[in-house]
């Protein structure tokens, strides 16, 4: 005869199983669900299961139901600003018969009222409370906590920008994190930036999380710089580089793009470490180089606008993003020249005659043709003559050296 010490595991189950059925494969199954105790103050995200006339159900991953106040989601209108599946961010106050009560924030419904020994565990636990802004103090607001606390919030963290009018925040409700508690709840200070930066930190996760490269977003204008445009992609911002901005060459990027303006971008490449997107309106844009064998064949001729002067040669525009080469060897119709604004200048048009492609390198050879040809062989001459004749009078000195005796030429 076993001794209570000498029961073993299965003599338990046995017993268990005339009691209360098969405990071993209850066990089995509590514990294959990964549930775990919650700690108070302990925060979470669950999923909004059912929305109730006063409670908001939300399946939290643990054993029994997680409810949490409906008016803790409702906005100035009364209205309810979540809906069945999504999911929310809450912190564990308690749980009693199988029901685990949350909120979003201390004085926010289900923990409302309270005084300083609940503010003093929403600091060690880190729940956000509401406050409201009573009034402006040295350095920043006075935050009226739980109806009768009272905090400070430095302007520095009321907000994660300047404020440009302190005094429109008197009077609003708004939530807070309890950054020091000292003395008892008689020096509270509080922080409502910290908040943001979370927030802004999670819908910043959510959007990258959203976007791959080679997707096609909307977008607005926020900065514009010398070097390109920043743009808004739905709470992340990437960076249009001049040269993405367009298939022509862009001078001024304000002449292009404007604040607050809405376009669509390519995403050209995202770099999670450094934080960094690059967009492209290039790519949103059929390639003009695509049709330019079809456009400008070999031989054919053309009217372009000189768009820049280089030491060897001027490039013309033929249509947007579709630039030619003149070289400056093509420029003097055989005479020599040093510089092609000797014969032609940005803006001027010109008659061009294409003579070679090269699809690949995005390369056009043009000629002078017809009228062009005339006028840049008539101005290569003028140059020549300019240049000799400035040659000729610096080695005929001055008229004095020529009206001087020969013999005393040269003598000082």
């Amino acid at each position: 005869m076993k001794s209570k010490h000498d029961i073993d595991d299965d003599d338990m189950i046995e017993e268990t199983d005339d009691e209360s059925g098969d405990f071993a494969e209850l066990f089995k199954q509590s514990g294959s669900q990964g549930r775990s105790w919650l700690e108070p103050g302990q925060k979470l995200t669950g999923t909004v299961l059912k929305i109730g006339t006063e409670w908001i159900f939300m399946d939290t991953g643990q054993k029994g139901e997680g409810v949490i106040e409906r008016k803790e989601f409702l906005d100035i209108d009364g209205n309810v600003t979540v809906k069945e599946g999504d999911f929310i961010s809450a912190y564990f106050l308690s749980s009693s018969n199988g029901e685990m009560r949350f909120t979003s924030r201390i004085g926010g419904g289900a923990s409302s009222g309270g005084g300083t020994a609940q503010l003093e565990q929403a600091w060690q636990a880190g729940v956000p409370v509401e406050g409201v802004v009573e009034k402006e103090i040295k350095g920043g607001y006075e935050i009226k906590l739980g109806g009768a606390v009272r905090a400070f919030c430095p302007y520095s963290q009321i907000s994660l920008r300047r404020v440009e009018n302190p005094e429109a925040l008197i009077g609003t409700r708004l939530t807070f994190q309890i950054s020091e508690y000292a003395e008892n709840g008689r020096n509270i200070v509080v922080s409502r930036r910290t908040l943001l930066e979370e927030e802004q930190r999670r819908l910043k996760d959510e959007a990258q999380a959203g976007i791959t490269v080679g997707m096609t977003v909307t977008g607005t204008v926020t900065s514009l710089q010398d070097y390109g445009a920043f743009v808004d992609i739905g709470g992340l911002e990437g960076l249009i580089p001049v040269s993405e901005i367009a298939w022509s060459r862009v001078k001024d990027v304000r002449e292009v793009l404007s604040l607050g303006q809405q376009l669509k971008v390519v995403i050209k490449s995202i770099d999670t470490e450094k934080d960094r997107i690059s967009l492209s309106i290039k790519d949103t844009i059929a390639d003009p180089w695509d049709q330019v064998q079809a456009s400008f064949p070999e031989g054919s001729f053309h009217t372009g606008t000189v768009a820049r002067l280089d030491t060897f040669g001027a490039f013309v525009t033929l249509s947007d993003g579709v630039d030619g080469l003149l070289h400056i060897s093509k420029l003097g119709s055989g005479k020599r020249i040093n510089h092609p604004r000797e014969v032609v200048k940005e803006g001027e048009q010109l008659e061009v005659k294409i003579e070679s492609i090269d699809r690949d390198n995005r390369r056009l050879s043009l000629a002078l043709a017809g009228p062009a040809r005339a006028a840049a062989e008539e101005e290569a001459t003028l140059s020549e003559f300019r240049r000799q004749s400035d040659n000729a009078a610096k080695g005929m000195g001055t008229l004095a050296d020529m009206v001087r005796p020969k013999n005393q030429r040269g003598k000082k």
